[in-house]
């Protein structure tokens, strides 16, 4: 009796039992399946119209196969995530992920990836404050993780997305420069530099000061949940300046090797973090239509149906990609086959990789991602 009371107690710690504490959560804003997994679209690229510098970026980034070219683009996810970690969302080998709101745009994915759920009341990028509770303000809740959750977004709406005010969750994000007590030197450098640059679209920053300022608060705070949610690639897209955004693109890559070599680099992170990436919504998958993203019912908000060629949304808006490394992650490397994967999953994923059971935090959201999740 005492043996089987021994090995059901290590059944039930094992079933309980997490390898991390900490969690960072990695956006990239419109960034496309495709290029991820298969490098540079040659369609795009010889588009004239959209299509700076091509043979710079045939060097820089070409090759003989889809392999060699996502590689070259993305080398970080393809020598240490995919190796390590999770990837799921090539729809070549049926991996699928998808996002469930009906407006195909960030602000309801960014409600989704973050709350669990999608809600047809969020239906603009308009920066109203957010009714619904995100996992990162549950968390702040909490005793364990209170003044312990952080945001830096590119994007100044981050600040009513997770409703600043509210949710007591310390955000900086747009033009605004960022703040904490003890500042570190560099961070109020940053600040000072990102003040005195030209800027280069409304309410939006480069990504290097959003990394910069996020990194710094790293090292000095210590957050055990750490939100980084990059812009610039959906900027550029719909900017029509592919270059620009296959360069952007390769520069997130550069920031998810940077931030991994930090966590491994201090004592407490090391081997003790999780990280996940994703992005809020897919663009169009062909030539024409790759600056643009929305749903049918957003093209009817926004433009009328009869003025748009697209009645129905642009394809490939929805269609979304998920990667993962850390302790507690599958080694699955690039997923082939498998379940639809959601964007309403993450939340709950987040919620697991930390220990908590996830519909304590909400009935209402998709389950945790199963096959990421080692047991």
């Amino acid at each position: 009796m005492k043996a089987l009371l021994t090995a059901i107690l290590a059944i039930t710690l094992c079933a309980h039992s997490k390898a991390a504490d900490n969690l960072v959560l990695v956006t990239i804003d419109g960034l496309r399946w495709q290029e991820v997994f298969s490098g540079y679209d040659q369609e795009i690229l010889n588009h004239e119209k959209f299509t700076e510098n091509k043979d710079q970026l045939i060097k820089q980034f070409g090759g003989e196969s889809a392999k060699v070219k996502r590689e070259k683009l993305f080398p970080f996810i393809w020598n240490k995530i995919e190796k390590g970690g999770f990837l799921a969302g090539n729809r070549e080998k049926e991996s699928f992920a998808n996002i469930t709101n009906g407006w195909w745009f960030s602000y309801p994915g960014y409600n989704e990836i973050l709350t669990g759920r999608a809600d047809p009341k969020i239906n603009s990028n308009d920066p109203l404050p957010n009714d619904n509770i995100t996992f990162l303000e549950w968390l702040n809740n909490k005793p364990e993780f209170e003044k312990s959750v952080a945001v830096f977004g590119s994007w100044g709406v981050f600040s009513a997305i997770i409703n600043r005010d509210r949710s007591g969750v310390f955000v900086n994000a747009g033009l605004e420069p960022a703040n904490w007590p003890g500042i570190s030197l560099r961070a109020q450098f940053l600040n000072e530099l990102q003040g005195q640059l030209p800027v280069f679209w409304q309410d939006v920053r480069p990504d290097a000061f959003t990394y910069g300022l996020a990194k710094e608060y790293l090292i000095h705070n210590k957050p055990k949940m750490l939100y980084i949610a990059l812009g610039e690639t959906d900027d550029f897209a719909h900017d029509e300046q592919y270059h620009q955004y296959l360069d952007s693109a390769h520069r997130s890559d550069v920031i998810l090797a940077d931030l991994w070599s930090t966590l491994q680099s201090i004592e407490g992170y090391r081997n003790n973090t999780n990280l996940i990436i994703t992005v809020d919504h897919g663009r169009g998958n062909i030539a024409e239509a790759w600056p643009h993203h929305a749903s049918g019912p957003a093209l009817t908000q926004y433009f009328g149906k009869e003025d748009h060629p697209h009645k129905n949304g642009m394809p490939g808006s929805d269609e979304i990609w998920i990667a993962a490394l850390g302790p507690d992650i599958k080694a699955h490397g690039e997923v082939s086959g498998g379940p639809t994967l959601y964007q309403n999953q993450i939340a709950a994923t987040a919620l697991q990789l930390l220990g908590f059971t996830p519909t304590d935090f909400s009935r209402d959201a998709g389950p945790a991602i199963d096959n990421l999740v080692k047991k």
